[in-house]
């Protein structure tokens, strides 16, 4: 009997070529366990479909007779599986060997290295700090300050809304020497868990100092909601983009509290709240006390993206930044942000809730910890956008401040 051909990975990024001369299918390792990229052209796109853990390499043979009309297709299916199974796109001893090794490597290294300098931001600091003092300043807020959220969308697509929350913090003598727990969305996360790290965040200004005693509490106290040196780390650009402008602001070597924050999926799904989830209550509580011990020696940043709308995202309609179904999705937007900005946890969460959040608020989660780890603060909304991210699609997002 034929054995199943392995799976496709689930955790791949499938994206249509952009280049007309070049059709097909583009896949990509959003994790960076490869660095591959592979373009299958059009005819072939179908056959991807027998790589589901289930069919054999018989029904890919068939698959390929079928789609291409030609009987001799033994050279096609040998170069598919061989081209997909070396970039460690399938489910198979290869990719988990692969990954364990990148994520081992990770592990021990003392540093998180930059890894969207050059792409998302200059990698020169002259260049990069020159862009930032033209585009956002100095900080102008006063001890009053105690968080702000900001977008983690490309800077070059969210400049007014960066600029409006990270003006509001603490000037750079009341702000010296706050340690800045930035929750950033976990893209890529494990639900219901949040991923820690000791290591120290190194960009083109200098490395960070990590504030490990805080780590290491996080960790003891709620064990088994934490991922420690969570692989997530290595490629997410949630806190990356907001090390760069704390640096830029309060100098390289800004102590941060670094925590990404996993969905919330089954809440979402299924009912109930987050902190159902004994573990995720226990990781609440926990950086619930130490927002209340060391007071205003912390300084709060939200790392977070608000709707994802448009064929990007798997919606069938074509999204227009601030038309048509979008001017509904800025309604919607912000009467979430009322209750996040009164402090209502539970009817902002409802409201994540509506419709199974439709509107794929990939910041969920990070303002739900916040809002149930720091309750009793004030918000207020200081710039809207939404960002055309292709001609299909729209994310929005916001700049915001929060005080006591």
């Amino acid at each position: 009997m034929a054995e199943p051909l392995p799976r496709l990975r689930f955790n791949l990024d499938f994206m249509p070529s952009p280049d007309p001369e070049r059709p097909g299918l583009y896949i990509r390792d959003p994790y960076h366990y490869t660095d591959a990229t592979l373009l299958v052209p059009p005819v072939l796109v179908e056959a991807l479909e027998c790589f589901d853990g289930q069919q054999t390499g018989l029904d890919l043979r068939s698959e390929l007779v079928r789609i291409t009309g030609e009987i001799q297709v033994g050279e096609i299916e040998q170069h598919l599986f061989e081209t997909l199974d070396e970039a460690g796109f399938l489910e198979n001893d290869r990719y988990r060997e692969m990954r364990a090794k990148v994520e081992r490597k990770f592990a021990g290294e003392p540093i998180r290295e930059a890894a969207f300098s050059d792409s998302a931001y200059p990698a020169s600091p002259l260049k990069l700090a020159d862009l930032l003092t033209k585009r956002v300043g100095g900080p102008q807020g006063d001890e009053s300050a105690v968080a702000i959220a900001a977008p983690h969308a490309s800077p070059d697509g969210g400049w007014d809304s960066y600029r409006a929350a990270y003006r509001a913090l603490p000037n750079v003598e009341a702000g010296k020497d706050k340690v800045f727990v930035v929750l950033g969305t976990s893209h890529y996360g494990a639900p219901d868990r949040y991923g820690l790290t000791r290591k120290r965040f190194q960009t083109p200004f200098g490395q960070t100092r990590n504030e490990v005693d805080l780590v290491d509490e996080l960790e003891k106290q709620a064990p088994q909601a934490v991922r420690m040196e969570d692989y997530c780390h290595a490629v997410e650009h949630s806190i990356e983009f907001q090390v760069v402008f704390l640096q830029h602001l309060y100098g390289p070597d800004v102590k941060v509290l670094p925590i990404l924050c996993g969905p919330f999926v089954k809440s979402i799904y299924e009912g109930g709240l987050p902190e159902d989830n004994e573990n995720v209550r226990r990781f609440m509580e926990a950086l619930g006390e130490i927002g209340a011990r060391e007071g205003k020696r912390l300084c709060w940043v939200l790392g977070v993206d608000m709707a994802h709308m448009g064929q990007r995202y798997g919606d069938p309609l074509s999204a227009r930044a601030n038309q048509g179904e979008m001017v509904e999705v800025a309604e919607r937007d912000r009467k979430r942000i009322d209750q996040i900005n009164s402090g209502n946890a539970l009817d902002y969460w409802s409201l994540v809730q509506e419709r199974q959040d439709d509107m794929k608020w990939c910041g969920s989660a990070p303002f739900y910890t916040f809002l149930k780890a720091m309750p009793g603060l004030h918000g207020e909304l200081l710039a809207y956008q939404h960002w055309q991210i292709d001609p299909h699609s729209v994310v929005s997002f916001a700049g915001m401040q929060f005080r006591r």
